[in-house]
């Protein structure tokens, strides 16, 4: 079984998202550690990109402030080798493909393995191309996550049967970012994905308040949230942890509610 699955093993999995290198990598490691602290059952590993096209300016931005400060991928495995020495939930990278292919995808996953990264998302890696990556990554045993969006349309059955570690479900068009309102009506969608995957599915994209990620995780196994921690770090810099790790306690609680009321499937 996939260590991923372990962060949804204890109600509603809280997951989230840190650029590695904003604004440097020690503050990253602190906030990483303040947010598994305070109930982060995964952390997302953003990877800057100078082209990151799914993110929204936040998030755009955090990339710009780490690779200013000389972030590189070579100095993101050292930081996650030592990472592991005290943190044991699961970590995965988000990145894009173009990171992978000039850094050289065999060596880049097999270090993902070595390391203790758990899966990788692609965003600009469409279902139809996963072919590129999905064997380096069966061979090293590195989770290959599927995203499910809400024009996936009549795909959603077909990339749910193939998924591995979760399905992360975009909650909106657009790019990322906080929304101060989600409207899409998700639940056929997951209905779809019940119907043809046990993997969990976790809902991002827009999530900042603890309302959002309460309603989020009642119709999923939990909720992912990256753009809100982003505008912690750009406001607080360096002095950010100690906000993250309030933030995420407030997040998981609303989400350890819905445990409380048997919500959870």
């Amino acid at each position: 079984m996939s260590k991923i699955a372990s962060a949804f093993n204890h109600g509603k999995a809280f997951i989230a998202f840190i650029t590695c290198g904003d604004p440097d990598l020690e503050t990253t490691g602190r906030s990483i550690r303040a947010a598994v602290q305070n109930g982060a059952d995964l952390i997302e590993l953003g990877i800057p990109f100078s082209d990151p096209t799914a993110e929204g300016p936040v998030i755009q931005e955090a990339n710009l402030r780490a690779l200013q400060g000389g972030v590189t991928t070579d100095l993101i495995f050292s930081f996650v080798r030592e990472l592991r020495m005290d943190v044991t939930v699961p970590l995965v990278f988000m990145t894009y493909a173009n990171v992978i292919f000039s850094y050289g995808a065999d060596r880049f996953i097999s270090t993902c393995a070595e390391i203790g990264i758990d899966g990788l998302i692609l965003p600009d890696l469409p279902y139809e191309e996963k072919e590129e990556f999905l064997p380096l990554c069966r061979q090293y045993g590195v989770d290959l996550i599927s995203l499910i969006a809400p024009t996936s349309e009549d795909r959603v059955a077909m990339i749910a049967r193939e998924a591995e570690g979760f399905i992360y479900l975009v909650s909106s068009l657009g790019v990322t970012g906080t929304r101060s309102e989600i409207t899409t009506d998700l639940a056929p969608i997951i209905r779809t994905i019940r119907e043809n995957s046990k993997v969990p599915v976790a809902i991002g994209f827009g999530i900042s308040t603890p309302e959002q990620a309460k309603r989020m995780a009642a119709l999923s196994d939990g909720a992912i949230v990256g753009s809100a921690i982003e505008k912690i770090l750009a406001k607080s810099g360096r002095n950010a942890p100690e906000e993250i790790g309030r933030y995420v306690r407030s997040m998981k609680a609303a989400l350890e509610e819905l445990s409380k009321d048997g919500e959870i499937h």
